[in-house]
């Protein structure tokens, strides 16, 4: 069971992942608010047990100076395979640094809630783990308004053997409007 968690958890990490958020709402050019999320969609095949995952994280931000933001995130995975099926929902503060608009530094903490069933013997478990994000990355113009982000972040707080994931680490591929 645990492979095929990391399994699905490294289907995870590199699938594409696009972030969206604009400092335009209601008509108001200046405002400093941005909103956005991420997505994914994993497999694995083959023999290893097949399975998908689906993963969605919205989130709201505010553009405290040009430089700085910090925001609320939220996350939803789903995964679902012959012998196991999981859910978890995380929230939690995020703060973004851009460096000139070329590379940027994050930061972000989650309090994830799980549920996970095997399938094979009906058993089920539910808990809570928290997550301290740290990382950042390159950011590439693409657009007027709109950037491509490469980068990765590593949970600090990841205990490989008391951890529901498979690894600390997140790489990243994302797009961010409105900065």
């Amino acid at each position: 069971m645990k492979k095929l968690l990391l399994l699905s958890v490294i289907s995870f990490a590199f699938s594409l992942r696009a972030q969206i958020g604009t400092t335009k709402t209601f008509g108001n050019n200046d405002s400093k608010w941005t909103f956005g999320g991420s997505a994914g969609l994993g497999g694995s095949f083959g023999n290893n047990n097949g399975g998908t995952s689906v993963y969605i994280s919205p989130r709201i931000g505010y553009m405290l100076t040009e430089s700085l933001e910090t925001g609320v995130a939220s996350g939803l995975t789903w995964t679902n395979a012959k012998y196991y099926s999981s859910s978890t929902i995380g929230v939690g503060p995020f703060v973004n640094y851009y460096i000139g608009r070329n590379f940027f530094l994050s930061g972000m903490f989650q309090e994830y809630f799980f549920n996970q069933k095997n399938k094979l013997t009906d058993v089920k478990y539910s808990g809570d783990e928290a997550a301290l994000y740290l990382g950042g990355g390159y950011m590439q113009k693409i657009g007027d308004r709109a950037y491509m982000q490469i980068g990765g972040m590593y949970n600090v707080l990841y205990k490989e053997d008391k951890s529901v994931f498979g690894s600390g680490f997140i790489p990243s591929i994302g797009v961010v409007f409105g900065l």
